[in-house]
Order: structure tokens, then sequence, then C-alpha cells
């Protein structure tokens, strides 16, 4: 029997009504700022999704655009104008920069508090000693598909995360402990991998290499959490034409687990209705808010 698809796009749609719930409830209006650098398409689009989905959800936007040929100084200047900024919640600084600039010097910039994508070494801190803080959104988006598929309460579940990256590898590891999982991190160096993964009631793939575990990889009714997205050739679509899959093969793992992302519609929308959540609790913590019930629930 096929596994149960996880909707990542209706969940990601609830997450975001329950954002603009929590924001009606607020004294003052959130602002989310987002710089892009360049002229990359791609970035754009995802730019101008943010934008969009900020905005229905009652929240401010500002958008800072950089030219590509922008220096790291320049970079660093418009983000250290929106830290000082106090109508800021949040700084979202768009990656990838264009070539010849440093995004890891560039993110250590944002201030902690408006570190909305949870990724400087203060929010990584946060997170490691379980302290409050910004958590990086993609991660927290796979612990809310894994709990709308198996219920709140994932305790006692062994969770394998393949892939040890600090944007979702590790952060996930340390996201489903804290929701007291059993955890293994696994990558290209563990032996026997496709042991080590049918070992998993939910198995995070997070390796950026397309279709790279197929169902021999996956325990009889496991979840299949699937982080990637990867663009392959598809010759059957027409000449030159391409289409998206994730880490999982899907069709041999669809067969064996019990609940599975697909790609595109998994943990790809979660990511932006957590960052859309992120600016809200950020503005919380900033400004002395209560954090809305909605969003604790």
């Amino acid at each position: 029997m096929a596994a149960s698809r996880i909707d990542g796009k209706a969940i990601a749609a609830d997450v975001r009504v329950n954002v603009a719930s929590a924001v009606k409830a607020l004294p003052s209006q959130p602002t989310l700022a987002v710089i892009l650098v360049g002229e990359d398409p791609a970035s754009q689009v995802y730019v101008n999704s943010k934008i969009k989905q900020t905005e229905e959800c009652g929240m401010r936007s500002l958008h800072r655009v950089l030219p590509a040929n922008a220096t790291q100084a320049e970079v660093e200047a418009e983000i250290a104008a929106l830290n000082a900024d106090d109508e800021v919640d949040g700084i979202l600084l768009q990656l990838p920069l264009p070539k010849g600039l440093d995004s890891d010097a560039a993110i250590e910039k944002i201030s902690p508090d408006k570190d909305v994508d949870g990724l400087t070494e203060a929010s990584a801190g946060r997170l490691v000693l379980g302290k409050l803080g910004l958590r990086p959104c993609t991660p927290s988006g796979c612990v809310i598909l894994a709990k709308r598929a198996l219920g709140d309460d994932l305790s006692g579940k062994h969770v394998v995360v393949v892939g040890r990256s600090i944007l979702v590898g590790k952060p996930a590891a340390l996201l489903f402990l804290a929701e007291n999982c059993t955890v293994t991190i696994a990558h290209s160096r563990t032996k026997d991998l496709a042991a080590v993964c049918r070992e998993a009631d939910i198995l995070v793939p997070a390796v950026g290499r397309p279709q790279m575990l197929t169902g021999e990889y996956v325990k009889a009714g496991a979840t299949v959490i699937d982080v990637g997205i990867n663009r392959i050739d598809a010759p059957e679509r027409g000449e030159g034409k391409s289409r998206l899959v994730g880490d999982a093969e899907f069709s041999s793992c669809e067969n064996i687990a019990g609940h599975i992302t697909p790609v595109p519609g998994g943990v790809g929308p979660m990511t932006i209705a957590c960052l859309l959540q992120n600016t809200v609790l950020a503005a919380c913590a900033r400004r002395g808010w209560s954090v809305p019930d909605i969003l604790n629930a």
C-alpha cells in the first residue's frame, strides 16, 4: 500500500494562517527586511514570494536591492543599517550572493535577535545549548511536517538525518533531539548507510544528491521527510526540459514508507512559512510582547 503523502503546501498554508492571526493580536506590525544582491532570476522569484507572503500575513515588508557589483563593505553596511533600525524585527540576506562576496561573514553581521533565518553563530549556539532563540527555517519545517504525520509527541522515535550540513542536517538533528527523539546523523562516510537508514522511524534525506535514497533505505511504515530539491533532465517532457526531484527516489520509497513528503510540495513551502513565524517570534522577543497563544499551539 502506498504511503500517505504529507501535503507541505497545505500545512504551510495553515502555518501562515496562524501567523496572520498572531499578527492581528499584536500591539503593532512586525517588519521583515529582505536584502537581495544582484539579479539572479531564481533569487528574485524567492524574494518576491517572501515579500508577497509577508504582506499577506499582515506584516510590513522592506526590500533592499544592491547591484551585483556591490562590495562586501556595502552589503555589510546595509545589514548594519537594518540592525540599527528599531522598526525592523527580522533581516533576511537572500543567498547565494554573487561571486566574490563572503556570505558567512555577511550573515555574522546580522543581529542575532533579528536573525530570522537562524544562521548566525549565536543562533546556532543557542540551539545547541537549548536556549531560547530563532531556529533555522527548513529544519523547523521538517519537525512540523513530522508532527502533522505522526502527532505532536515524537518522543522515542528514531530519527536518521542523512547529511551533516550546518544549514539543514545538524540543526534538524538538534531540533528532533529537542522533541525527545533518538537521533542518528549519517553521511557519505557512514558504513552500510542503507542499513542505518532502515532503523529510522523518521528518515530525513538532506544530502543534495538527486534520488540517492531508494526504497532499500526505508523501513516499512517509516516517515520520510525529504529535504532535497534537485533539478534533473526530463527528456520525456521534451527536449531541454527538466523536473524537480528529492534526495529520495519517490516511487520506490512511497511503496514502503507510511508517510512521505513529495518534491516539490513537501518541505519547500514550509521554509517561508517558518520564516514568517520567526519574524513574529523575533518581534515579540525584541519588543517585550507576549507570544500569541496560536503560535504556541
